[in-house]
């Protein structure tokens, strides 16, 4: 039977490379790449070889007739892409070619090339893999991380629950290993050390921070205590260290998330997930305590248009309503033909549903807008307003979550696009708006380089467009040579940061985090101290 793509898919499109047929769509050569929730895979081609699976870093790809989850929706959503967008040329016209790592082997001598990377996310490491695994250049690359714990997105924004899409850490782990790659831990560029000083070590520099900031709504009240960015309540679940000591009050029997994309599909299943479910997950400690003390009970989640508008990705909301103990419930009619998006079929489902007796409730509420969060002190109740009719509502509530999305900060001494929340660049180049000019050597991937959107997967492509470009200009003899020799700017930095730590300290900490993790029958117990870090880095050097 053909095999399917399922929830967790990253959109790397590593299964596209290997697909012998062209069954698998839309690939990054393809417009509706840059938007698709997820790849699929055409049933009608699909020859069953299963080399898309083996490839698959997230373990997103099983056979159609498989005991996963949601199995038959699933074969359904993949059959509907290929109904609702007919391919109209032949086989193989989309095939990605060979990565020139793989196409140039025996290239003579190649030319010599340090690049640094700032940040240590998904886009990071893939540009970093972009750089150390071709064959036309001798690469080097540093990668600084301000924070003690490498892994970004991954680390601090995917789900705990999510384990699935945390295994493509595998593959920057793969890329931590290869020959001529540097790390430089608990080392903030721009404060311990000047981005003058790295690029004067390097060819170039790719600042692939991501987006720190977060969207607001503007409305009275969004500051009183109990209001926040749902940003930082993920980041305190999952063990962020600049918000571990974040306290949330979950002492009301009902939470209000603003938003309905994933990220808001997140903290609402988080908020009412049974804690011994969480209990087997990576979420960290203190949030674990906390949660297990709360009593919310609902979670109302608002979105300013109608269902067939929703935010969240068709997987998201699919599982959404298969969680034990949990009732998702539409606030109001949706209408959906057999002919309708899966998304809208799946959400008149759950507009027909009950709530059960006993059961927490996550309830979608569409065509809403928020006028102002109300409370004596602190948050007590959302004042919201329908969209179309403009009728007025209280919704009574303890806490209330902004999820209408995140937001890249400015770089000091780059081109910042204030209205996109990202630096100005083409292509990746960072470049000066008003003239057009590059910046030399400066270079963006990630949520900092195109804004929040996209799924893990899909900074591979991002990032490669960045190398790219980098390497064009390398070729071109634009970007000056390092004044400095590696050893002098490793010997720079442990004068200004003397408890940096390194590749080796990081992979000492993962190893005792998953240890630890082992011991609960977790798959890790993260460290969110500075402190305790270095320490676990210590012993391990001992």
């Amino acid at each position: 039977m053909a095999y399917v793509v399922t929830q967790n898919c990253c959109n790397d499109a590593t299964c596209v490379a290997v697909c012998p047929v062209d069954c698998i769509h839309p690939t990054p050569a393809e417009r509706d790449y840059q938007r698709t929730e997820m790849l699929y895979i055409d049933p009608g081609a699909c020859i069953d070889c299963g080399a898309c699976s083996d490839v698959c870093p997230v373990d997103a790809i099983v056979p159609g007739d498989a005991p996963a989850p949601d199995i038959d929706q699933y074969r359904e959503i993949n059959a509907e892409y290929f109904q609702r967008n007919p391919r109209s040329i032949g086989p193989g016209a989309h095939v990605q070619p060979l990565p020139l790592a793989l196409a140039t082997a025996g290239v003579a001598d190649p030319p010599a090339l340090r690049v640094a990377i700032v940040g240590s996310g998904p886009s990071a490491f893939y540009a970093a893999e972009e750089l150390l695994a071709r064959r036309d250049i001798a690469a080097e690359v540093t990668m600084f991380e301000r924070l003690p714990v490498a892994g970004g997105l991954v680390r601090f924004g995917v789900a705990p629950d999510h384990w699935h899409t945390k295994t493509v850490e595998r593959v920057f782990d793969r890329t931590a290993r290869r020959d001529g790659f540097t790390f430089h831990l608990g080392v903030e560029v721009g404060k311990d050390v000047t981005i003058d000083e790295v690029l004067a070590h390097h060819h170039a520099v790719i600042h692939a921070s991501g987006a720190a900031g977060d969207r607001r709504l503007g409305i009275p009240g969004e500051d009183l205590p109990g209001s926040h960015a749902a940003r930082e309540f993920v980041a305190w679940y999952n063990g962020h260290p600049d918000h571990a000591d974040r306290a949330f009050d979950l002492t009301a029997s009902r939470a209000v998330v603003v938003g309905n994309g994933n990220v808001a599909l997140d903290v609402a299943r988080i908020l009412v997930s049974d804690v011994e479910t969480l209990r087997r997950t990576d979420i960290a400690d203190h949030a674990l305590s906390a949660l297990a003390d709360s009593r919310i009970e609902e979670v109302v989640m608002l979105g300013r248009r109608g269902p067939e508008y929703a935010a969240c990705t068709t997987p998201e909301l699919l599982a959404l309503g298969s969680l034990q103990g949990i009732d998702v419930l539409v606030d109001g009619p949706v209408t959906a033909g057999p002919d309708a998006p899966t998304k809208l079929r799946i959400l008149a489902d759950y507009s027909r549903r009950e709530p059960t007796p006993g059961n927490k409730r996550i309830v979608l509420r569409f065509g809403t807008t928020p006028q102002e969060v109300t409370g004596d002190g602190r948050t007590a109740g959302l004042i919201v307003t329908g969209t179309d009719a403009g009728t007025e509502d209280r919704i009574e509530c303890g806490l209330v979550l902004r999820a209408v999305g995140y937001r890249g900060l400015p770089i000091a001494g780059l081109p910042f696009d204030e209205a996109a929340g990202t630096v100005a660049h083409v292509s990746g180049r960072v470049t000066l708006p008003d003239t057009g000019k590059a910046v030399a050597g400066h270079y963006v991937a990630g949520w900092i380089k195109r804004g929040a959107t996209g799924v893990i997967g899909t900074n591979r492509y991002c990032a490669a467009e960045t190398v790219e470009a980098l390497l064009a200009d390398h070729r071109a003899g634009l970007l000056p040579a390092p004044s400095g020799a590696s050893a002098d700017l490793a010997a720079l930095v442990r004068e200004r940061r003397p408890d940096a730590l390194g590749g080796a300290d990081w992979s000492a900490i993962d190893r005792f985090e998953r240890e630890r993790g082992r011991e609960a029958g977790r798959p890790r117990i993260k460290i969110v101290d500075a402190g305790q870090a270095a320490v676990v880095a210590g012993a391990a050097v001992r």
